[in-house]
């Protein structure tokens, strides 16, 4: 129950509603229930004269009666029936109100946790972010979100049902207080004998969310990887990984159900043994009238009935619990470890960049030393090198994903560390060397969901990256639907698309990491006359081994072992 006072305060106002509608609704059953005893008290005088209402009914008798007299009403069958109807109309409306109460705040806190965990990923630094499993991320927001939300559903379900068990009580004790008595051992026994049982559900879904998590991560890496996995016939292989996995999530679900089939079989026997004893006592020996009798083993039973119920939502929530309290974990966590915001506007970048004996650490290995370079506003610098020698991080240290460990970076002379590092990035267009497009059309993978691009801004992209011939063939041009992962495109034209992404912003800086490594040289070659058409207007800094862009370049660094030495122009073809 912890989870549904947790979800409580952070819901005050809803939680509120759903239980005020709960309360009023358990209150409006109970009273119209009560509107049956006079009924049948005279019902049975009717049939035997000589039979007497007895101190229960008179009671009810009373307090129904004072509340007709106040309506101006008799108590009379038609008043009583009447009474009765519009008692339970009111709880259905009640509670269909509560349910809508509650429906609205599951769903809003699926999406609101969905949203945290996102909102939560984009503002953690990268080198938290990049040691996430992706599919564990997408398990988070596909389906633990719902599996939390629908905690809160049984949480507000179990309340509910308590309400509904405490009126049947109320009513129980106006019967009679010994059978109340034996009742409520009833419902303890069930509590106190299956408790075990919720233990092994609470566990069954702990492991069942562990699992599910490591499947699903494991199965987005191989389904990112099926196409070399379908070329070398190794689908059997991939699928062998996952039997052990799917297998772990298979026990768990079974001990889940194992219970749930122990818990139901269990709790009739319970029931029925308890309202055996009821039925006993009131017949041997408390002597209680058939009117009574009759109330008695309603109001015993049904609230007997509740406490299953209970019961039974108990263990549904503690099963569900486990995926709220690892997505909070992953929220908690991610914000934890914020990237820096906040700082200077960033410069226009007018004058230039330069790196002052940089030098960055990757888990205490060096991965640079002491880094001195300078990039010209305007110019095209290449840097190229080994793989594993730090190009990339050159890259990422500009753009602020990750900081230096001694040294300083500026951009127009001041310290990028100073700098807003949002802001400084709205002026810079990225592209890597593995371009990812959405399934989606030409223009909204330009445009990635930015408000206020016109189709114009998305064109002049398209066009400075040298896509827009082939674009304006496609059979709807720009809103031409790319396929997934933009498999309807060769690999020239996804990078062209890509630049295309990069520069319709209007970027000051634009970095290619590897961005033409794996094209053809005719296509390179294209890619390089676009390229060249845009010095002067943009910052250009390309990391690669091609010899082509390396002849388009105004500058060349070297990058190996960690150190950067600047290359002359001569000597750099055919590198």
């Amino acid at each position: 129950m912890r989870l549904f006072w947790t979800l409580g305060r952070r819901y005050p106002w809803q939680t509120l509603m759903t239980l005020a509608g709960i309360l009023f609704a358990g209150v409006s059953e109970g009273f119209g229930l009560s509107a049956l005893l006079p009924l049948l008290n005279r019902i049975f005088q009717a049939a035997s004269p000589s039979s007497e209402a007895g101190e229960l009914g008179l009671l009810v008798d009373r307090i129904v009666g004072r509340f007709l007299a106040v309506l101006g009403l008799e108590v009379t069958v038609p008043a009583l029936l009447g009474l009765f109807v519009v008692c339970i109309v009111l709880k259905c409306l009640l509670v269909f109100l509560a349910n809508k109460q509650i429906g609205y705040t599951v769903t809003r806190i699926a999406t609101e946790m969905r949203l945290a965990l996102l909102q939560a990923l984009f503002q953690t630094r990268w080198e938290y972010f990049i040691r996430q499993p992706v599919g564990e991320l997408t398990n988070g927001v596909a389906t633990e979100a719902h599996r939390a939300s629908l905690a809160f559903h049984f949480g507000a379900r179990l309340a509910s049902m308590a309400v509904e068990a405490l009126i049947y009580l109320s009513l129980a004790v106006l019967v009679s207080w010994q059978a109340t008595l034996l009742a409520m051992l009833g419902g303890g026994v069930i509590l106190v004998a299956l408790r075990g049982l919720i233990r092994k559900n609470r566990k069954a879904g702990r492991q069942q969310t562990v699992h599910t998590q490591a499947l699903i991560a494991q199965m987005t890496d191989l389904l990112i990887s099926i196409k070399p996995l379908k070329a070398m016939a190794r689908e059997e292989a991939a699928a062998f990984l996952l039997n052990d996995r799917t297998r772990k999530v298979n026990r768990a679900l079974q001990k889940q159900v194992l219970s749930k089939a122990y818990l139901g079989s269990l709790q009739e026997p319970i029931l029925t043994l308890f309202l055996v004893l009821c039925l006993y006592g009131a017949l041997v020996f408390w002597k209680l009238s058939l009117t009574v009798i009759i109330a008695m083993v309603f109001c015993v039973g049904k609230s007997l009935k509740q406490f299953q119920k209970i019961q039974h939502e108990y263990i549904n929530l503690v099963e569900f619990e486990s995926a709220y309290w690892s997505l909070a974990e992953k929220i908690e966590q991610a914000l934890a470890v914020p990237e820096r915001r906040g700082g200077l506007a960033a410069p226009e970048l007018t004058q230039g960049i330069r790196f002052e004996d940089v030098s960055f650490d990757y888990d205490a290995k060096p991965v640079l030393r002491e880094v001195t370079l300078e990039i010209a506003a305007g110019g095209f610098v290449v840097l190229f090198g080994p793989s594993g020698a730090g190009k990339s991080t050159i890259a990422d240290l500009l753009i602020g994903l990750i900081r230096p460990a001694s040294g300083e970076i500026r951009i127009d002379g001041v310290p990028l560390s100073q700098i807003d590092v949002r802001d400084w990035r709205r002026r810079v267009g990225y592209v890597p060397q593995e371009n990812v497009l959405l399934n989606d059309t030409v223009f909204q993978n330009v445009a990635l969901g930015s408000r206020g691009l016109s189709a114009d801004e998305v064109r002049n992209a398209l066009v400075a990256a040298g896509a827009w011939p082939f674009v304006e063939a496609l059979p709807q041009g720009m809103f031409s639907v790319v396929g997934e992962r933009g498999s309807m495109l060769s690999g020239g034209q996804r990078q062209r698309i890509a630049i295309a992404r990069a520069l319709v912003k209007r970027p000051r800086l634009l970095i290619l990491d590897e961005a033409t490594t794996a094209l053809d040289p005719g296509t390179e070659k294209e890619i390089c006359a676009s390229l060249r058409r845009l010095k002067g207007e943009i910052t250009i800094l390309a990391i690669s081994h091609q010899s082509a862009l390396l002849e388009e370049a105004d500058t060349a660094y070297r990058v190996e072992g960690g150190r950067v030495t600047r290359q002359p122009k001569t000597g750099l073809q055919g590198r």
